[in-house]
């Protein structure tokens, strides 16, 4: 049985992913937290525990596992306490800078295994891998690369990590090492803006989205659209929670969602 703890507990992912480890056999949510709502219930007779209560509730409940999200300084504060604890990580908060990740990373080098990763949807996953297949196969001819994407309106960080770790996909697979070959990046444009050596990335905040990306690839005469289009959010849910049983045991290091899905 993997014990599951949950960061996030009341927000609109955490409200997902405490239905679907109801839903998992041998899995088990033990503590739900959160900054708000202390005290309310959660399903399995559990009630919400202040999340500045994380380092005793993990000790309290054995937690196997711990499922984070928040806030990008929130996320780091939690990662830190639990690996502090020895208990195994699931991260999906985004707006995390590199300097953020770098303190993660020292907190779980050693100590603890982890998922990170900006979108824990199998389909997003394959989504990366058919936009490195393309970028790869189309350097040296004459394409640009445009990556839009599209998300409700209060989601603060802009870019997305999706579209911030497409970027970083697009750029592997075009074997970017060399300086002078890494393309720029552009958020959006305004005003007289030539095109140059570049990959624009643009942000749409609007409605209800839960999460769209496309990426543009147009040539002379063409061009390819791979787009990417989450429905729920129950998707991000479930690859969450897989990702959560994958990983407790594992030994300690950073793993991405691509790591859990080849182990199948």
């Amino acid at each position: 049985m993997t014990r599951i703890a949950l960061t996030g507990a009341l927000g609109r992912m955490g409200t997902l992913v405490i239905q679907e480890v109801a839903r998992i056999k041998d899995m088990e949510l033990v503590a739900g937290l959160d900054v708000v709502g202390a005290g309310k219930p959660l399903p399995g007779g559990l009630l919400v525990r202040d999340a500045s209560q994380l380092e005793q509730v993990l000790k309290e409940t054995d937690t196997d596992v711990l499922i984070d999200f928040t806030i990008a300084n929130a996320a780091v504060e939690n990662v830190c306490k639990a690996a502090s604890l020895g208990v195994d990580l699931v991260v999906g908060t985004t707006g995390i800078s590199p300097e953020q990740h770098l303190q993660m990373k020292q907190a779980i080098d050693g100590n603890v295994a982890a998922v990170i990763t900006p979108n824990f949807a199998v389909g997003v996953n394959l989504f990366w891998k058919l936009v490195a297949d393309a970028a790869a196969a189309l350097k040296g001819y004459d394409y640009d690369i445009e990556i839009i994407e599209a998300h409700h309106n209060q989601k603060k960080d802009a870019p997305s990590g999706t579209a911030l770790a497409t970027v970083e996909a697009i750029r592997r697979a075009r074997g970017e090492a060399d300086p002078s070959e890494v393309s720029d990046v552009v958020y959006g444009r305004s005003g007289i803006m030539p095109r140059g050596k570049e990959i624009g990335v643009h942000a749409v905040r609007a409605g209800d989205i839960v999460g769209d990306h496309t990426v543009l690839l147009a040539g002379p005469g063409e061009r390819l659209e791979i787009k990417h289009q989450a429905h729920s959010r129950a998707a991000f849910a479930s690859g969450a929670v897989r990702a959560a049983s994958w990983v407790a045991g594992r030994k300690p290091g950073i793993y991405s969602m691509a790591d859990v899905l080849q182990s199948r």
